[in-house]
């Protein structure tokens, strides 16, 4: 009995054992980084020919990838040339060996049936594929023009600053006519703030910039007053210039939510011939949410698209300055916010249109220039995401939506076509998510459809149609599967509200074994400005390299994120401290539903807004939460770039930032948290996450904390790299428990 009670704990701890992670382990989830050799034509991108006649692409296998053509003519895939001709005189000309099958060109294009030219080494050459004679071309750089002038379009006259004041000076006579007088520093015409325009040093000069907008018939010309007098910047301290051995010290100038102190932007009009400025109604507004213009086809009349503060008003006003009136064509509303407003002007049919929520779901409107009149020209519970063509002559929109067609993921979007009647037609009815791209004539277009577990088809497409011409590529995963690999599983359950699907994706390790339990990492970001969870094939491994380290990963998109109705987007206004209420009980539905899933044992990692997620996962809902690697957060929203905050958790600003901010509720930390953020991060600065860190001293919590100096909001290069490694083994470490291999490379 002793005896078989020692071998049954021997067993036991070998059991254990074999399953405690090793350097195979680490290599399987280097495979999966770079997985471009055994998983192929996730999606096609085609480059249309200049001459409408075409397009290239090209199609990869294990054997190496094939550049090909497609001719309108007959719709034909060709290859576009002899790769082993081609190769053999590349050879000859860089006098270095080329793999037929592994050529490295680019910018192609059709310069006759038989001829073409494309880039490579660095240098543009000419082929003719009748003999496979081979030019270098002389690639004389076109004279560049000033940058601080502007030519009007029918050649009269240049625009230009002088003194921070607007200028026209003839270009036959060269008479100058100073526009505007009381120009000085920083209340300056004719410029721009550039959003990362960066100051080095307290009393360092910003970047110049010089931006007009000149009117079709060169009689007007707008501008805008940009306003720096009151304005205050965010500052970062550089650390990593060689020769330097003090910090360098930069800033730029970048509001809060609720500030005054904020660069302000006017909009101004001159008349050319009178060289006098027409006064408008037009705001003075934040660099955030400056008024728009649009010139019209018509004399003297453009068109003006503005959000008021705080994002629940916004305005397309009309302004003819030859009599100096105006009218608001459309004035939308919200009691949250106005997200995703967007318009286009169709004047050859008198039609103004423009994407709005305003009956509860993203639909299309055509306004009535003639009348001013508004109507409908899609009406529905799905989500028109984009407009992708407008055939202006014939008076047809092309645009994709998610969520019409009953029986499929929401999420899902496909192509439609509706004429100004509203006469509305499917031109993708495949089952699955259409990714397209339209030529330039707007005649054709490829589409990549797939689902996140439907491998992709590649075709080109009629526009007017919708018909196949031929099929492009198809994706092919053989080599992945060979490896274990399977697609991530796809699942859905009700929401926090009891009533509403919402959508989720699992990955798991390439070894899976249904009988072991795996801790389930949770990759979030809740940002109401997108939704995560992959929709297509081309992302079905985003999250494979750290499953295969051990971990179930799961990424949802929970109600408050955008794509579907517009109360399941208001979930998050003013509330985006309870966002991951539905990941929370996601990960109690998936820990019921398999047992696999060891729900005691839960990660989460984000960047950005996720970054905010994963501090707040182990503030709000510790019970849950164990780990957690936040990166580049915005640990509190008072602290964050103003609009995004001011959209989504509202102005001005009240007591829901202190409720919902990181850094006040630091004290509630429990388990293992890594901060990270890039030293030279100009859009959401480092300062938050160094006053969450002091917090967290301040209360006693034990933290981590890696600062990747050269850095700014994305991580590149060998940094990225480091930071990858660091969360991989962090969720190892403490989530797993067992110890981690840092000496491995990630190529």
């Amino acid at each position: 009995m002793r005896y078989l009670l020692v071998l049954l704990l021997v067993s036991s701890v070998v059991r254990l054992q074999a399953q405690e992670i090793d350097k195979q382990d680490y290599e399987r989830a280097v495979r999966f980084v770079n997985y471009w050799d055994m998983a192929f034509n996730l999606k096609t991108n085609v480059y249309w020919y200049k001459d409408g006649s075409g397009f290239w692409f090209i199609d990869y296998s294990k054997a190496g990838k094939y550049y090909k053509t497609v001719a309108f003519k007959d719709y034909k895939v060709r290859p576009l040339f002899d790769q082993n001709r081609l190769a053999t005189v590349l050879t000859e000309n860089l006098k270095k060996a080329i793999d037929p099958n592994a050529l490295n060109i680019s910018e192609i294009e059709k310069l006759n049936d038989h001829e073409f030219s494309f880039r490579v080494d660095g240098k543009i050459y000419n082929l003719d594929i009748n003999t496979y004679d081979l030019k270098q071309k002389d690639e004389r750089l076109p004279a560049k023009g000033n940058p601080f002038e502007s030519t009007s379009p029918d050649g009269n006259w240049i625009a230009y600053t002088k003194d921070y004041n607007l200028y026209v000076r003839s270009k036959h006579t060269g008479e100058t006519h100073q526009l505007s007088h009381d120009g000085k520093k920083d209340y300056e015409y004719a410029t721009y703030y550039g959003w990362y325009d960066l100051i080095k040093g307290e009393n360092g000069e910003r970047p110049k910039h010089f931006s007009v907008n000149w009117s079709n018939d060169s009689k007007w010309l707008t501008t805008s007053i940009v306003d720096f007098r009151n304005a205050e910047k965010m500052y970062l301290l550089n650390y990593t210039i060689d020769s330097l051995y003090k910090p360098q010290l930069l800033s730029y100038y970048r509001g809060s939510p609720g500030d005054t102190t904020l660069v302000d932007v006017k909009p101004v009009f001159f008349n050319i011939e009178t060289k006098q400025e027409i006064k408008t109604t037009l705001p003075a507004n934040t660099h955030f949410n400056p008024v728009n213009v649009r010139w019209s086809d018509k004399p003297g009349q453009c068109y003006a698209f503005w959000k008021e503060r705080g994002f629940q008003k916004a305005i397309i006003r009309r302004i003819d300055l030859n009599t100096n009136t105006d009218v608001d064509l459309v004035v939308e509303t919200s009691k949250t916010n106005i997200d995703n407003f967007e318009y286009k002007l169709v004047e050859e049919k008198e039609v103004l249109l423009f994407l709005s929520e305003r009956n509860g779901w993203r639909q299309l409107y055509a306004l009535n220039l003639k009348d001013n009149t508004i109507r409908p020209l899609t009406n529905g519970d799905y989500y028109v995401n984009s407009i992708e063509f407008i055939d202006s002559q014939e008076g047809v929109i092309y645009f994709l939506a998610s969520g019409k067609e009953a029986g499929e993921n929401p999420y899902h979007q496909k192509l439609y076509k509706v004429n100004l009647k509203g006469k509305l037609t499917v031109l993708t009815p495949e089952f699955g998510h259409h990714i397209v791209s339209f030529s330039k004539d707007g005649k054709y277009f490829v589409d990549n459809y797939s689902t996140l577990n439907i491998p992709t088809t590649s075709v080109l497409r009629a526009v007017k149609s919708g018909k196949v011409a031929c099929e492009l590529t198809k994706a092919n995963v053989e080599e992945a599967k060979a490896k274990g690999w399977e697609a991530p599983e796809v699942f859905e359950l009700t929401a926090k509200d009891g009533k509403t699907t919402i959508y989720g994706a699992l990955w798991k390790p390439s070894n899976f074994d249904p009988s072991r339990s795996y801790p389930i990492i949770d990759n979030t970001y809740t940002g109401p400005h997108t939704q995560i969870v992959p929709k297509s094939f081309d992302v079905a491994f985003a999250n494979q390299a750290l499953a295969e380290l051990g971990f179930v990963v799961m990424r949802i998109d929970g109600l408050g994120t955008s794509g579907r109705s517009k109360a399941f987007h208001d979930h998050s206004y003013k509330d985006m401290g309870n966002n991951l209420e539905d990941h929370v009980k996601a990960i109690g539905y998936l820990g019921k539903k398999h047992t696999w899933i060891d729900t005691d044992k839960v990660g989460i990692f984000g960047h950005s807004a996720g970054g905010y997620d994963t501090g707040r996962a182990l503030l709000a809902f510790p019970g849950v939460y164990k780990v957690g690697v936040a990166s580049s957060a915005d640990h509190d929203f008072r602290m964050e770039k103003a609009w995004w905050p001011e959209m989504y958790q509202g102005w001005p600003v009240d007591d829901t930032y202190q409720e919902v901010s990181n850094i006040t509720n630091a004290k509630n930390l429990k388990g293992k948290l890594l901060l990270v953020h890039g030293g030279l991060d100009d859009n959401v600065n480092p300062s938050a996450t160094f006053k969450l860190a002091e917090a967290l001293v301040k209360a006693d919590k034990e933290f981590d904390l890696l600062i990747l100096p050269s850095q700014r909001h994305g991580y590149s290069g060998i940094s990225r790299d480091y930071f990858m490694k660091k969360r991989w083994n962090y969720f190892v470490e403490h989530l797993k428990g067992e110890q981690p291999i840092w000496d491995f490379k990630l190529k």
